[in-house]
């Protein structure tokens, strides 16, 4: 996949492009309501024999447009995103820094710029797709230009809700793992690097690898969960009860949040080892506990309840 990262104004003549089809958005997550435009782009991408491309943009919009409201955290941050597409078979990746200069385009000069000057001929996009200065530009607009087609894809539901990031986000921080899962159409997932902790969990019997992520992640709220993990390097994959929190049975007053998994019948140094996190079932939230012999109890109650339910994972 070639990645094309393009800033406004970009060098247009630098760019060896052939005729592609493209899905637009910002796609965090790449979740059901994400896949469904993707497909689209695809198959019209093989029927009329265009090249297969995304375009996304970095950072999220919202860091220009909604200061108190700024996305700085991601389901899928950009690299993470761009890795998913190319294993899909994507051709061409279009990343473009969302600034305020490229905020402050009509919408006309957004399509003349980002649109015409790619060689596009196929836009599709999801019903509520907007841009240009205001959002002023959506579906209906781009359906007047002549020199490419544009396909609006409909609303994705589970149940009677639209399926949408900041859904899954709100079910990350309600501790409804189910629902996140079931929109996103796959466990949520985290990569990071083992580092060394503060090695307390070995002192009772459970001893776990302390988790930094690797990117800007949303991060499950905090709890116990029931996870699988997979050591990149090797591919192996390990079943584990998972702590997402401050720790409070040892700190009253930690803020940093650490992920911290123990894993069933394992038994070696991992530490700098490359890992991801898949996260399955929430099992209950974090709690302070009055003593050591309270914590352990609670934790082997925790590790067995996860080990029933990643029978099947």
């Amino acid at each position: 996949m070639k990645i094309y990262r393009l800033h406004y104004p970009h060098e247009q003549q630098a760019l060896d492009l052939e005729p592609s089809a493209v899905a637009v958005g910002f796609f965090d997550g790449l979740h059901r309501g994400h896949q469904n435009v993707i497909n689209k782009m695809e198959e019209i991408a093989e029927s009329e024999g265009l090249k297969k491309a995304v375009m996304t943009f970095d950072p999220h919009p919202s860091v220009v447009l909604s200061p108190k409201k700024q996305r700085t955290t991601y389901l899928t941050p950009l690299d993470i995103k761009l890795g998913m597409l190319e294993a899909r078979g994507i051709d061409y990746c279009f990343v473009i820094n969302f600034s305020s200069a490229l905020a402050g385009l009509s919408p006309d000069e957004f399509v003349q710029q980002y649109i015409m000057a790619l060689d596009i001929k196929e836009v599709v996009a999801g019903f509520d797709f907007t841009y240009g200065k205001l959002g002023k530009g959506n579906i209906d607009t781009l359906s007047r230009y002549e020199s490419f087609n544009t396909t609006g894809v409909g609303k994705i539901t589970e149940g009677e809700e639209k399926i949408s990031t900041t859904r899954i986000r709100e079910d990350l921080a309600a501790h409804d793992l189910a629902h996140a899962n079931l929109i996103l159409g796959r466990p949520y997932e985290v990569k990071g690097v083992v580092v060394q902790g503060e090695k307390r969990g070995r002192t009772i019997g459970f001893p776990t690898a302390n988790i930094e992520p690797e990117y800007r992640y949303h991060l499950p709220a905090k709890g116990v969960y029931a996870v699988t993990m997979q050591l990149d390097n090797e591919g192996t994959v390990h079943k584990g009860v998972c702590n997402v929190g401050v720790k409070p049975t040892f700190h009253d007053n930690l803020e940093r949040v650490s992920i911290e998994v123990h894993l069933f019948d394992f038994d070696e140094s991992i530490y700098g080892e490359n890992v991801t996190v898949h996260w399955h079932h929430f099992i209950r939230p974090e709690w302070k506990f009055n003593g050591i012999d309270e914590l352990k109890a609670q934790i082997a109650k925790d590790k067995q309840k996860a080990i029933g339910l990643l029978e099947n994972a």
